[in-house]
């Protein structure tokens, strides 16, 4: 493997993992009140924390790009702490992180809703805060829910390409991850190299997915238990 190509896997892998480190904490938080939450608007939070699984990626990048362009509110914030966003590495781990938090979270939601309410009431009968119920009984009996929707982000972040290229463009080392590295041969005519770099983005997709398989299988046998 030749330099150039390493140095865009390792940074693909990198957005991948920061961009599920980044929404871990928040998509494990909305998943446990989606699951827990039977007031009214629930459909409808559902249905907005879900919409990057729908909408064009282009569209979320168009979106993320208005929201951090420099004349818009969040983006002269950003610009008065000296902050710049758009068209830099934390650009694509923000859009890979846009898109892939809505698997993370309708995975462990489907975890945490596994898990039997009557075992948390025990463990407030006998003592426990919410928070440590929370960490002492739920999450631990929820992890494998958790864990399939982490990796399921990780290998949605792998291959992202929409929103990533409105909102942080193709820079050959600076935000040029695989996938549009892919684009970018095919459209200077290196098919040889763009189908090397496809066969690399395959094995990355499949060993990711693979893992998300077994741990999935694993979560479906010990339901059947």
């Amino acid at each position: 493997m030749d330099e150039g190509l390493t140095g865009l896997v390792l940074f693909t892998v990198a957005v991948a993992a920061l961009s599920t480190a980044l929404i871990l904490v928040p998509g494990v938080a909305a998943a446990y009140a989606l699951a827990r939450w039977r007031g009214p608007g629930r459909g409808v939070v559902e249905t907005v924390l879900a919409l990057p699984l729908v909408l064009p990626p282009t569209a979320v990048g168009l979106v993320l790009l208005e929201l951090l362009a420099r004349d818009s509110v969040l983006g002269r914030l950003l610009d008065a702490v000296g902050v710049e966003v758009v068209f830099t590495p934390k650009a694509v781990v923000l859009a890979s992180a846009v898109m892939a938090f809505p698997l993370l979270v309708r995975s462990a939601r489907a975890g945490f809703e596994e898990v039997d309410p009557r075992l948390v009431a025990v463990a407030r009968t006998l003592g426990d805060t919410r928070m440590r119920a929370f960490f002492r009984v739920t999450l631990p009996l929820a992890w494998r829910g958790v864990l399939t929707g982490a990796l399921l982000a990780f290998s949605r972040a792998l291959g992202e390409f929409g929103a990533t290229v409105l909102v942080a463009g193709n820079i050959p080392g600076s935000t040029q991850t695989l996938s549009l590295a892919i684009f970018q041969r095919t459209q200077v005519g290196q098919d040889a190299e763009a189908l090397k770099l496809a066969g690399v983005a395959v094995v990355l997709a499949f060993g990711a997915m693979y893992v998300t398989e077994v741990v999935t299988r694993r979560r479906g046998a010990r339901g059947l238990a």
